[in-house]
């Protein structure tokens, strides 16, 4: 190159003055758009989605998520509400906003301004009128008779909703126990009438909160997002209006809450407020089942710590109640789906593997807001003791308060199953129920334990039986006469049947449900003559439960079980209801003598099921394997 040439020399001069202009205004600009990326405020999402004024517990915590949320300055001006604190965690894109909201704050638009930089964005939370009288509202209890269900499984109502292109999972097989078969609300809504009709009072659903994993989600434990009901089934909208119309039949509705686990897929998983949010090790390491760790005086630390802070599966990761924003949160979420729905009460899934402080702080929150409120825990071991010591106001020394009302009794549930199948010797058969309600008095209130049969977990009642009708007929007539608040498993009441190897023969599709089923099995006409046998027997004792009262609190009797027989009796001031269990092929004639307690001042009776009379003046024919419910008359 010739730089001595004054021209050339000059044009590279300005090539380079121009190359170092342009390089500034890049500069500049970069400067720019970071200023503007940073000073940027995004909010993705505000949980709770609005709250109510006149709540008894004024406080308020939301949980705030957008990218870099945790940058901004927050600032509100509504008279009544008091901005208390922001919390910062881990991650920067969370932010834990702690509210106070007095008695004297009235519904409305919260605006909830995010300064960030230059830039301002105002957010606008709804605060909601509570309605009703929600304080004295009754809930689910011994008065009830629960049937339960699984939406996927019980009824299609809405064809459209059967794949949804948002969801991971977008295959439909009817075919395949593993994937979704399309039931929904609306199917469940479609059917209020056959449940009311079998005498049920209340209904529970497995969870239909939103299930956005890439397979085997229809059940709905694996929950992705506590605040929507998975579009699958329906929307929030439709889930209240299922409350509203259970409600017009007089059917209470239980919501399936899971507070130990969520699915991989749920939205905080990917994107988690901080390490503790979850139960985290190097390696991956699962519960190992055993409730009675937390009991047990001679436990080991190895075995407790495994037991609660162990992964239930490897798809669902294990939350952490200790972690107080986690432990806010689904509080909160269990009042708001109260609150926002008018629901009746809990199922609590797998409740001793969560945090048992957790699980009384929520319990105890909850009762705050409704007093009446009534919630039932998982608890699958093997002792009447363990059931009895997760029980509110339990008398088991040592054992936590717990503001649990009842349990899910598979304790009973085991002790029918075997009775059925042994015959009767000093503790085994009929004498195993007798054994198990013997020890209530471990419990404050036994009455509000849910009994069952069977459910989504285990094999099915009738062929546990051995598909033996005559058995069938005495297990639901002991769940309906006996203490508690019995609940019956879809299609037990029409014989469905198989074994739970695996989970999913249990729970397979209630015929007449999808449209173009070649039976319909909620009608008369499209049951076979047993399956209908099966029916009437449930509904028959079903509805006679429903409009006697001494059925649902009268006082339990029961006399230790004699010659292949178990007898007891419900009383109260007005009513008195003999229950004979017989087991065996030969038929036999009961000598009444020894009831003489319960029987004074009776001379007949009312075989509930047949209509007969029966005398009480003489002994009382029993056919083999059979139970017979007398209604005492004067």
């Amino acid at each position: 190159m010739n730089f001595s040439n004054p021209v050339f020399a000059g044009c590279f001069i300005y090539i380079l003055n121009m190359k170092k202009l342009l390089f500034f205004c890049f500069l500049i600009c970069c400067s720019f758009f970071k200023g503007f990326c940073i000073d940027k405020i995004e909010i993705t999402r505000v949980d709770p989605p609005n709250w109510w004024v006149g709540m008894k517990e004024s406080r308020l915590q939301l949980c705030v998520y957008g990218k870099n949320i945790s940058n901004s300055v927050l600032s509100i001006n509504y008279q009544g509400v008091t901005l208390i604190k922001v919390n910062k965690v881990e991650n920067p894109d969370y932010i834990f906003v702690d509210l106070d909201i007095a008695s004297i704050a009235q519904p409305g638009t919260l605006d909830i301004l995010f300064t960030l930089g230059k830039e301002h964005r105002t957010y606008k939370y709804q605060l909601l009128k509570r309605t009703g009288n929600k304080d004295s509202k009754p809930s689910y209890g011994p008065n009830d008779f629960v049937y339960m269900l699984m939406p996927d499984r019980f009824s299609n109502g809405d064809p459209g909703n059967d794949i949804v292109k948002t969801c991971n999972e977008t295959q439909l097989n009817r075919d395949s126990m593993f994937y979704r078969h399309g039931g929904d609300i609306q199917g469940v809504i479609n059917h209020l009438d056959y449940i009311k009709d079998l005498g049920a009072t209340a209904v529970w659903l497995t969870p239909v909160q939103e299930n956005n994993e890439p397979r085997t989600s229809y059940h709905g434990y694996a929950i992705t997002d506590h605040y929507r009901i998975d579009p699958r089934f329906g929307t929030n909208e439709l889930y209240t209006q299922f409350v509203n119309d259970a409600h017009d039949k007089g059917l209470k509705v239980i919501m399936d809450m899971v507070y130990n686990h969520v699915g991989t897929q749920h939205w905080f998983i990917k994107s988690l407020p901080s390490q503790d949010w979850i139960h985290q090790s190097d390696t991956f390491f699962q519960t190992n089942y055993r409730v009675t760790a937390l009991m047990d005086p001679h436990a080991s630390e190895f075995d407790k710590h495994k037991m609660t802070d162990g992964w239930f599966v490897k798809f669902m990761p294990d939350l952490n109640q200790k972690n107080p924003f986690l432990a806010r949160y689904l509080i909160q979420n269990s009042i708001w789906w109260i609150e926002s729905t008018g629901i009746d009460g809990f199922r609590i899934d797998t409740y001793a593997y969560s945090d048992l402080q957790f699980m009384s702080n929520l319990m105890a929150a909850v009762k705050k807001e409704y007093p009446q409120f009534n919630a039932v825990g998982e608890l699958w071991d093997h002792s009447v003791a363990y059931q009895a010591y997760m029980m509110q106001h339990s008398k088991i020394l040592g054992a936590p308060e717990s503001n649990l009302p009842g349990l899910i009794d598979f304790q009973l549930c085991f002790a029918v199953s075997e009775a059925l199948n042994k015959p009767m010797d000093w503790t085994d058969g009929l004498t195993k129920i007798y054994y198990t309600l013997s020890q209530d008095f471990l419990y404050a209130e036994p009455d509000k334990n849910l009994t069952f049969l069977d459910n989504h977990d285990l094999s099915r009642f009738y062929s546990v039986v051995g598909e033996d009708l005559r058995k069938f007929k005495m297990g639901i007539g002991f769940l309906l006469t006996t203490r508690g608040t019995p609940c019956i498993y879809y299609g037990t009441e029409i014989l469905m049947k198989n074994f739970s190897d695996p989970d999913g023969k249990v729970r397979e599709d209630f015929a007449g449900g999808w449209a173009g089923d070649k039976l319909n099995k909620f009608t008369d006409a499209g049951r076979t003559p047993a399956e209908q046998d099966a029916f009437s027997f449930v509904k028959k004792l079903g509805q006679y439960r429903r409009e006697h009262e001494v059925l649902r609190t009268g006082a339990l009797t029961q006399f230790v079980p004699e010659n292949d027989t178990y007898v007891y009796f419900r009383s109260n001031q007005t009513s008195t209801v003999m229950v004979i269990m017989h087991y065996g092929d030969k038929a036999q004639k009961l000598v009444l003598d020894r009831y003489h307690e319960k029987l004074a001042g009776y001379a007949k009776g009312v075989d509930i099921v047949s209509g007969n009379e029966v005398s009480l003046n003489s002994p009382v024919e029993l056919q083999g394997f059979s139970i017979r419910v007398i209604e005492l008359k004067k």
